[in-house]
């Protein structure tokens, strides 16, 4: 039986310095004002080159982040692995605009793709297209609109990357992610993932795609691609979350005077979340799902569900996803009782990966309970070792 209060097992792999370093982040991110503070402060000091790297490294970076390369990341992804949990390394640069940058970034991805062909304890890869593409010509295309020549070329290049990654993973045979962005740029990208995934997972899921539920849209969309999967006669690689752009997505719409693709409530995004893994589930041999949530009474759902259709937990279809630094007594219970575990890894230069990392600390005061939640497991871990 799977218990998400069980920290013992969910901080087994942290020293009391460790949880005492995370109760003070924790801490810090749990007020709004502190973090926003920081975000401007943060920005201001790269501004003016202030040498603010080794403040970031030693708190919220490692706290949060694998490394600044690959090799960095080897402590962390030989520490999961200890425990059951696979890795999956995210380069998280993001925001570059120009083709040098893209071939760069394209470039690191195929390493990160090569390694998990070699390393099992890699379960999958990722990448967000916006590191490869700019969003002008992704927003363009989504909206269908006509391409003048150089936009044409631009575009072939975005989809050469695209099918380079997607290639690759196919040859190492392991599985790629890719990253949902915002709506008025979604569609490109899912469009994109649907034709890899008609040309790359005919045998299996090595393609996944990712639908964010906060936007009341996906579970009709869910449904279609489903559809196109099994007339096609292909397999469905699916990510599942609930998003991560709700504020600047309600923002946009409000300003743009368009309708909110967002949720009314969290309670339908849950709801939603909740049906979409159910569905899932129940088509089990042609979709494969990767369920990436911090959410415990989803985590639960999905093992109940597994449960009473007697699927396996280490059935090869199913996966569950935690952030690294977050979370963990979800991951480490889960596997612990024997489910397919992975941890997203980002990794990336320290000023490149700020904007990761100010999302991180923003979904952290957003998410109600998150905070709270993760301060009192690390107390009542504390507590228990200091009793024992």
């Amino acid at each position: 039986m799977v218990s998400f209060d069980n920290t013992e097992i969910a901080f087994e792999s942290k020293s009391n310095r460790e949880l005492k370093k995370a109760h003070f982040l924790f801490s810090v991110l749990g007020k709004r004002w502190m973090v926003n503070a920081g975000k401007i402060l943060t920005n201001i000091a790269f501004g003016i080159h202030f040498p603010v790297n080794g403040i970031i490294r030693q708190t919220i970076f490692r706290q949060f982040v694998g490394g600044e390369s690959i090799e960095d990341c080897e402590r962390t992804i030989a520490l999961l692995a200890k425990y059951g949990i696979g890795t999956i390394l995210d380069y998280s640069v993001e925001g570059q605009e120009d083709e040098s940058s893209f071939e760069a970034t394209e470039k690191e991805l195929l390493r990160t793709i090569e390694k998990s062909r070699h390393d099992g304890r890699l379960a999958f890869s990722v990448f967000k297209v916006t590191g490869i593409a700019r969003h002008y010509i992704l927003e363009k295309v989504s909206r269908h609109e006509p391409l003048n020549a150089e936009e044409q070329k631009e575009w072939q290049n975005v989809y050469d990357r695209v099918h380079r990654l997607c290639q690759h993973a196919f040859d190492a045979g392991k599985p790629v992610l890719i990253d949902a962005e915002e709506s008025w740029i979604q569609q490109a990208i899912d469009d994109l993932a649907l034709d890899m995934m008609r040309k790359y997972n005919r045998e299996k899921a090595i393609v996944y795609n990712t639908i964010q539920m906060y936007r009341h849209d996906r579970l009709a969309y869910l449904h279609h691609v489903a559809e196109i999967a099994e007339k096609e006669n292909f397999l469905l690689g699916l990510k599942i979350v609930r998003g991560a752009y709700m504020e600047k997505e309600r923002n946009r719409a409000q300003e743009k005077g368009y309708p909110d693709p967002i949720q009314a409530t969290k309670e339908n995004s849950d709801k939603d979340f909740d049906a979409a893994v159910e569905f899932c589930v129940q088509h089990i041999h042609s979709i494969a799902i990767c369920a990436g949530t911090h959410n415990e009474a989803s985590s639960m759902k999905l093992v109940s569900l597994m449960r009473q259709a007697g699927i396996a937990p280490d059935h090869p279809h199913v996966y569950f996803a935690q952030l690294l630094g977050m979370s963990d007594h979800i991951s480490f219970n889960l596997s612990k009782a024997g489910y397919q575990v992975a941890k997203y890894v980002p990794y990336g230069p320290v000023k490149k990966v700020v904007p990761y990392l100010i999302r991180r600390a923003e979904e952290n005061t957003s998410v109600k309970g998150q905070t709270g939640r993760e301060l009192s497991l690390i107390l009542k871990e504390l507590s228990r070792r200091k009793l024992s």
